[in-house]
């Protein structure tokens, strides 16, 4: 009876013990990948430092490890998050512009002066009008950006519209191809990892990017020459998202804290990182002696009026679409004003 008894006993203290335990939460580790390499700062601060600011938000009951390989060709990656190889990661509206029509309006040419103005001001116009449209439909959209003002670099000297003529210009595609073509150069579409390649082998003139890629890519030994315009040639837009099954099996604590630093608090991320990046490169530039310029009246006003046609025709596309083209490319250009007010 005795050892019965405190058989019991210790069974009920034991069970006591265990209820005043804490109920240790559930943790979520998601994959994520990039197609830049790791110590690009698309991966090492944007993608990695938005999983910081979830693993925080949530308490550390969401985590994120990095693959050691992105799992498909960089256009491929948004089939990849929504089929399943990879949780989340990010690509630009370039490599996919039959795909992404409407997120190729902060692309065109003379938009912000920063990637932190363009990538705010873009970031409030895709979700007031462009989200609804579906163009993301499959994944769990998190959020939009750009990457800086994207310039011309070349291996020879580009003083005139005269001088384009015929260069062979890497680009990404979308907007940056179009604007290359307009202005008289031989523009081809390559992803972003092939370009030393391709100017080393002098399959390419020269490349337009935003000034971080020069360093990031390490093209500083291959281009000689740095045109820059106001606002840039063109910008690249990403769209950063999730796979979809995974999001809805996350709680709706976790959703509402993801929401929390994802939207325009992730453009703000992403924009400041590139601006960094971006003025840390302009002086490596100067340092290894790359000769930077900025057009003349004559050379702008030239450039100016022959890329006109590629912004009348994303206004005729996203029309199509039903999207009042002409007011939101307005009012994109009010929300700049603002971003670069500080408002």
């Amino acid at each position: 009876m005795v050892t019965l008894r405190r058989v019991v006993i210790a069974a009920v203290v034991a069970l006591g013990l265990a209820a005043a335990q804490p109920v240790l939460a559930q943790t979520t580790t998601l994959t994520m990948s990039s197609w830049v390499s790791p110590q690009h700062h698309l991966t090492a601060n944007v993608l990695q430092g938005w999983a910081t600011e979830v693993e925080k938000a949530t308490n550390g009951r969401v985590k994120f490890t990095m693959l050691p390989k992105h799992p498909s060709a960089p256009p491929g990656t948004f089939d990849a998050v929504r089929d399943g190889l990879v949780d989340l990661s990010y690509v630009t509206a370039s490599y996919t512009p039959a795909r992404h029509i409407l997120p190729l309006m902060p692309e065109l040419p003379g938009a912000g002066e920063t990637a932190l103005i363009n990538s705010v001001a873009y970031s409030r116009i895709y979700w007031k009008h462009f989200h609804k449209d579906g163009e993301y439909k499959g994944v769990k959209q998190l959020g939009v950006f750009t990457h800086g003002p994207g310039q011309m670099f070349t291996k020879k000297p580009v003083a005139s519209i005269a001088d384009v003529q015929g260069l062979k210009i890497r680009t990404g595609g979308g907007v940056a191809e179009a604007v290359a073509k307009a202005l008289g150069a031989s523009a081809f579409v390559k992803p972003a990892p092939e370009s030393y390649e391709l100017l080393s082998s002098g399959v390419a003139d020269g490349t337009f990017f935003p000034l971080e890629s020069i360093i990031s890519f390490k093209l500083d030994t291959v281009i000689k020459y740095a045109t820059l315009f106001p606002g840039g040639f063109y910008s690249s837009s990403f769209g950063f998202f999730m796979n979809e099954d995974k999001w809805n099996k996350l709680s709706k604590q976790d959703q509402d804290a993801i929401a929390s630093v994802s939207g325009e608090p992730l453009a703000l991320l992403a924009g400041k990182a590139w601006d960094a990046t971006d003025a840390a490169a302009l002086e490596k530039m100067k340092q290894v002696g790359i000769q930077i310029s900025t057009p003349s009246p004559e050379f702008l006003k030239s450039a100016q009026e022959r890329a006109k046609v590629i912004s009348d025709k994303w206004i005729k596309d996203a029309t199509a679409k039903g999207i009042d083209g002409a007011k939101v490319y307005a009012e994109f250009h009010e929300e700049l004003k603002r971003a670069a007010a500080g408002q």
